[in-house]
């Protein structure tokens, strides 16, 4: 397993001096950015071969948000590729040596001339070693997507969306989706099924729709298809109280 340690940041909370759903991702990333940095295939080498990793899938599991100050230890390591895909698990662990968050992703690479994605081959895997997958409940990919979904207001990507591959960042829309959350309400389980990439200056059409306990927020293009399907289940904080 690859590691980092961090410790919480001011800027990295919520009112609630806790971190939040869309910061264990930056998290996440950056610790899969950074193994990639370390094993010699970090973001310079790619733009000269012409490569790009991309991400397609997110399963979060949260057991509990860890707090303003608090030291944790950030994980990760593959544990499973086909020729299409690779899959890459996650852990954030307390100070305790506890799991507190838990993922599973799913990965693509990319030729960046054509814009398509390519053959994933040993070379392109090797060096980050392969582990086995973490116990947890394996959720499928797809999001079904309610039928009464509500439309909201659209909204335009900004130069701060983007990241350095020119498009809006997987963790930015996780940031917008929060928005369409009703106040106090406590994710302990996320999925994310990216289908495009949004570029600066598109506008974002949200369609958002409750059931029980779970919110699906899905951002389309103008003419309704959808860059992203995100899946919140959890609880409000009132109703525990």
């Amino acid at each position: 397993m690859y590691e980092m340690k961090i410790r919480v940041r001011y800027s990295e909370i919520d009112t609630e001096k806790k971190v939040d759903i869309s910061q264990i991702v930056k998290y996440f990333q950056d610790c899969s950015t950074f193994q990639s940095e370390d094993v010699g295939y970090g973001i310079e080498v790619l733009e000269q071969i012409g490569r790009v990793w991309f991400l397609c899938a997110w399963q979060i599991e949260v057991e509990r948000y860890p707090v303003f100050g608090e030291t944790l230890t950030i994980g990760t390591w593959p544990h499973d590729r086909n020729d299409l895909y690779a899959y890459r698990n996650f852990v954030m662990i307390d100070e305790s040596g506890k799991e507190i968050a838990k993922a599973n992703s799913i990965w693509f690479l990319v030729d960046t001339k054509t814009e398509k994605p390519v053959k994933i081959t040993d070379e392109d895997v090797l060096m980050y070693g392969i582990g086995q997958p973490l116990e947890m409940e394996y959720k499928a990919r797809k999001i079904k997507i309610p039928k009464d979904m509500k439309v909201c207001d659209p909204f335009p990507i900004l130069r701060s969306h983007i990241d350095t591959n020119g498009h809006v960042n997987n963790s930015q829309y996780i940031i917008f989706a929060q928005e369409y959350l009703p106040k106090g309400f406590v994710v302990h389980s996320m999925r994310a099924d990216y289908k495009k990439a949004a570029k600066l200056h598109d506008q974002i059409f949200p369609q958002v729709c409750k059931i029980e306990e779970q919110y699906v927020v899905q951002f389309c293009d103008e003419n309704k298809k959808p860059y992203v399907a995100i899946e919140f289940l959890g609880h409000n904080q009132e109703e525990i109280k």
